[in-house]
Order: structure tokens, then C-alpha cells, then sequence
């Protein structure tokens, strides 16, 4: 079990729940970051008593300077605030923020060689590569925390002979609108997208849920994490989110991790691996689940998905735009500036026009990623 936490993104729901888990455990919490609910990370800091408190957005740090004055917490603002959280607090670090933001820090905890608990995908699908082959130079860890990404770890971890693998199958519930067509989804608002059948989760991850983008982003993760090709990965519909994950070994043997559907669950893995804490959490009571199901995603009518299988297959500066781009065209759905649909059309555009090949360096992504948001912004948010 790790001796100590950094959680970025406390006030978010992995955040949240991660923090449930480090209490449950008697994990010390040495640091915390949110962005704007000031009031929620006042309460977490009073309670856990970090070392540190940061906050991303610059605007709101003042305020929880002055609400912590009477503490001897210490209080920063911004991205080397954020930095900061992750590289000098804890042995662990918790990524849990939402976004590219979380690509920074990241790096800046691998290079003090700590276990990075992944929560934040975008992280390795904008720069999966480049992260991955410093992790391994400085001898960090990174373990995942996604509830899919976790159940292969563990599927490979039971088998201990990674080079037999065969195939990875990614499971997903197909969200909240499985089974419709895109032409059904025209009118779809924000409080629809984000009601999910399965999973209590934040807006953003909730929308790629509703898009099916979020396997799609998942798809590139995987590549990464576990270092294999896109036609190495087969995106499964279970709409039981039962089996969490699977993996088909070159015998024909397919080891699969089971459970209910509860992120901390995966967290509390991320934090004791390769031991195993007690939990509170029941197993899945087979009887009343009755039957799992299985479907081949319809990537006629959840675009977004086969976009993001395409750029997982393209390498360059596509996962990076699509990621970015994503993030701008969910923003502006969610404040009601563009339709459902309109997701996959800017995102789908972005791609066509700033997608580039070769094997880009951390600077040329973090431009990709800049351009893409400018390019959707203007050409969408208005």
C-alpha cells in the first residue's frame, strides 16, 4: 500500500471517491487540487489537513487563501501550483482532473519517480508514447484507476505472461442512449447526456459516455498502458457493466475481472497493488444479474467511437487533436452552444484539418492540442 496521496482534482467524483478510499485505509493526504467549487475544497482540506491546496483556475485560489487563513495549509494557484502538488507531496499521486491539463503533472511525478494512479486518460491519448517511455526511464509506476484499464491490468497481472496476450476486449455499457440512432439524438440536452445507466461519474465523462467517444478515448489509453497495436483491441457493447474488462490469451483462454459497478473499487487497487485491501463492496450477485450481453458496437450511429479508433490507427498529432478538440465541443454542448451532434461534427472537422503523422515531441502535441481548441472555439462557440 503507498504511504501517502496527492489527489489532483479532489472535488471531482474519482477525486471524491479517492478520498473516501484514503480514509477507509488511514492513507495520509500530503496535497489536493481542485478548480472552482471553493467551498468543497475547503471542506476536504479542513478535514484531511494536506500540506497543500491548489487551485487551477487562478481567480477562485484567492478566496480559499483567505477561507484557510486561520490553517497552516499552504494554498497555490495555477499550473506550477499544480505541478508542484504532484511532484513535491506524497509517494502517490492521483490524477483525477479532467482534460490535457493533467498531462503536466503527470510527467512532473514520473520524473520524482512516484506511482501515478491514473484516473485521467486524456493524459495518453494526447501524449501516450512520450509518457509511457519516461515512465519506464525513471522507473515509475503507472497504474490505472479506469475501471476497464484496471480490469486488464489485473487480467494480466493474474496471468503473469504478458507477451501471450493476444487480444484486449474493452468492454463499455454503451451508454445512456445504447441503441439509438443519430438521427434519434438530434434534440438530446445536456441533462439527458449525462445521466448514466451504470456509472456515477463526472459531466465531461459523462457526455463521452452518452457519444461512445470515451471508449474511443479508452481505445488509445489502452494502447499505451499495455503496449499493443489497434488491432490488438476489440471494442465490446455490455451493457451489464459487469465484466469490467477482458483479455484473450494466444491460446484461446480469456481471463475476464468481474464486479459491481463502483469506481473505488479500482481506486482502492491503484493504491494497495499488488496487495489487496478488504472493502465494503459486495461482489456481483449472479443470480439477480441473471444474464451478461454482448454486442459489437454500431459505429454507424456512434461516430465518435470509430473517429477515435480511426486516430488510434493514424498515430501523429491525431489522438491529440481529437482529445482536445473533444473537450472544446463537450464545453460547448454542455453551456448549450451547439447541439448533441454537433460533438462529432466539430471534432470530426478539427481531425481533417490539423491531424499530423510522424512521431510528434511534447511540444509539437501541446501546440496540436492549443490549435484544436482554437480551431472548434471559432469555428463552433459562436
Amino acid at each position: 500500500m503507498v504511504s501517502s496521496l496527492s489527489v489532483l482534482g479532489s472535488t471531482g467524483s474519482v477525486g471524491t471517491q479517492t478520498l473516501e478510499v484514503a480514509e477507509r485505509l488511514h492513507i495520509p493526504v500530503k496535497a489536493l487540487s481542485g478548480n472552482r467549487n471553493i467551498k468543497l475544497l475547503e471542506e476536504q482540506a479542513r478535514r484531511f489537513r494536506p500540506d497543500f491546496v491548489c487551485v487551477y483556475d487562478e481567480a477562485s485560489a484567492a478566496g480559499l487563501k483567505t477561507a484557510l487563513a486561520d490553517t497552516d495549509i499552504k494554498v497555490g494557484a495555477g499550473m506550477n501550483a499544480l505541478t508542484d502538488c504532484a511532484a513535491r507531496y506524497g509517494d502517490c499521486v492521483v490524477t483525477a482532473v479532467s482534460g490535457s491539463v493533467g498531462l503536466t503533472p503527470t510527467l512532473a511525478a514520473i520524473d520524482e519517480k512516484k506511482r501515478i494512479a491514473l484516473a485521467n486518460k486524456e493524459t495518453l491519448v494526447c501524449a501516450g508514447s512520450l509518457v509511457m517511455a519516461r515512465a519506464k526511464e525513471k522507473g515509475a509506476e503507472i497504474v490505472p484507476v479506469d475501471s476497464e484499464h484496471s480490469a486488464i491490468f489485473q487480467c494480466l497481472e493474474a496471468q503473469g505472461e504478458a507477451r501471450a496476450l493476444r487480444k484486449i476486449l474493452l468492454t463499455g455499457s454503451g451508454g445512456p442512449f445504447r441503441g439509438k440512432t443519430r438521427a434519434a439524438l438530434q434534440n438530446v440536452t445536456p441533462a439527458q447526456a449525462v445521466t448514466h445507466p451504470n456509472w456515477n461519474m463526472g459531466a465531461k465523462i459523462s457526455v463521452d459516455s452518452a457519444t461512445l467517444m470515451n471508449k474511443g478515448l479508452e481505445f488509445i489509453e489502452a494502447m499505451h498502458l499495455f503496449s499493443v497495436t489497434p488491432d490488438e483491441i476489440k471494442v465490446i457493447i455490455h451493457p451489464e457493466s459487469v465484466i469490467h474488462s477482458m483479455v484473450e490469451f494466444s491460446d484461446g483462454c480469456v481471463l475476464a475481472q468481474l464486479g459491481i459497478p463502483d469506481m473505488k473499487l479500482p481506486i482502492q487497487y491503484a493504491l494497495t497493488y499488488p496487495a489487496r485491501a478488504s472493502a465494503p463492496a459486495k461482489g456481483p450477485n449472479f443470480t439477480e444479474i441473471a444474464k451478461l450481453t454482448f454486442y459489437d458496437p454500431d459505429l454507424q450511429n456512434t461516430p465518435c467511437l470509430a473517429l477515435a479508433m480511426d486516430c488510434a490507427k493514424k498515430g501523429g498529432t491525431a489522438p491529440a487533436v481529437l482529445s482536445a478538440a473533444n473537450e472544446e465541443a463537450v464545453s460547448l454542448f454542455l453551456h448549450g452552444k451547439i447541439g448533441f451532434n454537433t460533438i462529432y461534427d466539430a471534432v470530426s472537422s478539427a481531425v481533417d484539418a490539423l491531424a499530423g503523422s510522424g512521431a510528434p515531441d511534447l511540444d509539437t502535441l501541446r501546440e496540436a492540442d492549443r490549435e484544436a481548441r482554437r480551431f472548434v472555439s471559432e469555428r463552433y462557440g459562436h
